[in-house]
C-alpha cells in the first residue's frame, strides 16, 4: 500500500511487460491459419464474468469478453487503457482460463504462477505487481471492499520468483503471501 503510484525503477520492467503483453495479444487474436489462436475480443463497460467456467465456455468458442479499463475510473500509471486491456485478455485467457481457477484470491494466485512463465524475468516483476500486489491489497487491505489504486512500482523481488518459497506474515491468526 506504501509503494509509490509512479515508481522510476520500475520503467524497465514495465516496457518488457508491455512489449510481451501485445505479442502474447497479437498470438491470442491472429489468425488461427497464421499460428494465431483467433480469439475475438471485446471490450464491455461491465465485468462479464461472475465465474471462469462461463469465461472457459467463451474462450472454447473463440471469444473472450474484457471489462474495460476506462470503465473502472481507475486508470494505469504507465499502460494505456487499451494496453491494460490486452494485459487483461491475456492474463484471463493465459492465467485464468488455462489454469480452471476463478477470479478469487486463490485463483489470481494460480493465474499468476500460470501466467507468469510467459514472461522474461524482467517483465514478471510487473506482472507480479499487476497481479499479486493487487490480490492482496483487494483482498487483505480493502477485504474486497474495493479495487486497489492502479501502481508502476515493484514489490521485492522475492515475490516475483515463483521457485522461491512463498514470502508470508502473520496477519492476526493467519498467514498471508503477502
Amino acid at each position: 500500500m506504501a509503494a509509490p503510484v509512479r515508481d522510476v525503477r520500475a520503467y524497465a520492467s514495465y516496457a518488457a511487460f508491455c512489449r510481451e503483453t501485445v505479442q502474447q495479444y497479437h498470438f491470442l487474436v491472429g489468425r488461427a491459419d497464421f499460428g494465431g489462436l483467433g480469439l475475438s475480443v471485446r471490450i464491455v463497460d461491465e465485468d462479464p464474468y461472475t465465474d471462469v467456467g462461463s469465461m472457459v465456455e467463451d474462450v472454447w468458442h473463440r471469444r473472450l469478453k474484457v471489462w474495460a479499463s476506462a470503465a473502472s475510473s481507475n486508470p494505469h500509471p504507465y499502460l494505456s487503457d487499451s494496453e491494460n486491456d490486452m494485459f487483461r485478455a491475456v492474463h484471463d485467457v493465459f492465467g485464468h482460463a488455462a489454469s480452471g481457477r476463478g477470479f478469487d484470491r486463490h485463483g489470481e494466485e494460480a493465474a499468476w504462477l500460470k501466467h507468469g512463465n510467459m514472461y522474461s524475468r524482467l517483465a514478471r516483476r510487473a506482472l507480479t505487481t499487476e497481479t499479486r500486489g493487487q490480490n492482496c491489497a483487494l483482498n487483505f487491505h480493502y477485504r474486497g471492499a474495493r479495487f486497489p489504486e492502479q501502481k508502476a512500482a515493484l514489490l521485492p523481488r522475492g515475490f516475483s520468483d515463483p521457485t522461491l518459497p512463498r514470502v508470508a506474515k502473520t496477519v492476526g491468526e493467519r498467514a498471508v503471501a503477502c
